[in-house]
């Protein structure tokens, strides 16, 4: 029985877990009219600004269960498999999980309020886990394989980032809020399972989180 316990708690199920169910949605969505349809991503709960503003706040956290054709979710989903299994083993399932949402939600509210454009998708969060990676690699740069990691992850955010400049219908704000977010929140959380974090990281890395949100929000509401 412990070692059937202890091979449940290293297996990644918070990310299949999470991958079983956009691939569903995606389903849902493709039945329903096509993930491509402006019409079945606002009723599946897109990020658009105006409905946010009536009220709809729940679409800062919908979209990044939601993709916008195939292409996009088999990239997404191959990403957030290979990414999620090492942040998930790094920081526990319960910590993964919240890490891996308040990112989507930041990289949303981030996207609230610098884009008025339609959004969905999970590299709001999956962004956030890269962002886990760097605070990793800040914390803990005297662990050689950690510091690999960071800087390999450091490299491919620096990429995306510039392609996301130059090519169209990307959400820029969303992916730099979603990684600035997850650095933050895997501050909060703390590393457990790797060492300790100094407290006082953690108080200002929570306070900042919560305070850029509230910002993010109430100017995006105010628009």
């Amino acid at each position: 029985m412990k070692y059937r316990l202890n091979r449940l708690n290293q297996y990644p199920f918070m990310t299949v877990g999470l991958i079983v169910i956009m691939v569903l949605v995606y389903g849902a969505m493709t039945l329903d009219g096509g993930s491509t349809s402006a019409n079945v991503l606002i009723t599946f709960g897109a990020k658009l600004n105006p409905l946010i503003q009536q009220g709809e706040w729940w679409r800062l956290f919908t979209p990044m269960f939601l993709h916008i054709g195939f292409t996009h979710i088999l990239m997404n989903m191959i990403t957030l498999y290979f990414v999620g299994i090492q942040i998930e083993a790094a920081f526990g399932h319960a910590r993964f999980l919240v890490l891996f949402l308040v990112s989507g939600v930041g990289g949303n509210v981030a996207s609230f309020c610098f884009s008025n454009s339609l959004s969905a998708g999970a590299s709001t969060a999956i962004f956030g886990l890269f962002g886990a990676f760097m605070m990793l690699g800040e914390s803990f740069w005297q662990n050689p394989v950690i510091r690999q990691l960071a800087q390999t992850f450091l490299a491919f955010v620096v990429m995306n980032i510039i392609f996301d400049l130059f090519a169209p219908g990307i959400d820029l704000a969303g992916h730099i809020g979603g990684l600035a977010a997850g650095f933050l929140v895997a501050y909060s959380l703390g590393v457990p399972r790797i060492g300790k974090v100094s407290v006082v990281k953690r108080v200002v890395a929570t306070i900042v989180l919560i305070g850029g949100l509230v910002w993010l929000y109430m100017h995006g509401m105010a628009q």
